[in-house]
């Protein structure tokens, strides 16, 4: 079975701006429909894709380390890290509360941790293996970004409900400042990523252009 020839073979390339193909014989820099620069692959992608994806590693320590909210009910405050947090709700009862909080805050950063590791490290090295399965790993990546604030709207809504409620108060904490800035850095590494890199052939990438 023959090997599908590369879009750069044909010499096309993919317009970000409108998302034709140009062809680059006819112009090289610019997209014919739109005007938007054209490049074949994302300007140091793995470079930055490695720094946004070290930098979120680094704000999770932080964010499981340090309470996400402090809870004051009838007189008595305490200060709730994530899993102190997660076992909390599941003790008192709200399970679901709890599962959620759980999956979206420790769950899907490592799950987004591993497969964006995995994904920088094989493109970079333009490993062979599994790319059809790699290109999948990725298109899920960018699916489960979209739920990675649930923890901090998580937060946001049982603060309201119990205030609401008149059973206390619930305040954020230094914590899900920094779970924020993971969700940031781990979406900036994902967007950074270009899939394309899967399918090049070669030398490793040398400083990660």
């Amino acid at each position: 079975m023959s090997t599908p020839p590369l879009a750069s073979d044909l010499h096309l390339c993919l317009c970000h701006g409108c998302g034709v193909a140009c062809d680059t014989r006819r112009n090289a820099h610019r997209c014919e429909r739109c005007g938007a620069p054209l490049h074949s692959r994302k300007h140091d992608a793995i470079a930055r894709g490695w720094a946004y994806l070290v930098a979120a590693l680094i704000f999770y320590v932080p964010a499981n380390l340090l309470p996400v909210m402090h809870t004051e009910m009838l007189g008595q405050g305490i200060d709730s890290t994530i899993g102190g947090g997660v076992l909390e709700f599941w003790e008192s009862g709200a399970w679901d509360i709890a599962l959620i909080i759980f999956i979206a805050s420790i769950g899907v950063p490592a799950i987004k941790f591993l497969s964006l590791g995995l994904l920088l490290w094989t493109a970079q090295h333009r490993s062979a293996w599994a790319r059809r399965q790699r290109s999948q790993l990725y298109r899920f990546v960018e699916l489960i970004g979209y739920w990675s604030m649930l923890d901090v709207m998580v937060v946001a809504l049982v603060a309201a409900l119990v205030q609401m409620r008149e059973l206390g108060t619930i305040e954020p904490r230094a914590g899900i400042l920094f779970f924020g800035m993971v969700v940031v850095f781990t979406m900036l590494a994902a967007m950074s990523f270009d899939p394309r890199h899967i399918w090049d052939e070669g030398d490793p990438i040398d400083g990660a252009h």
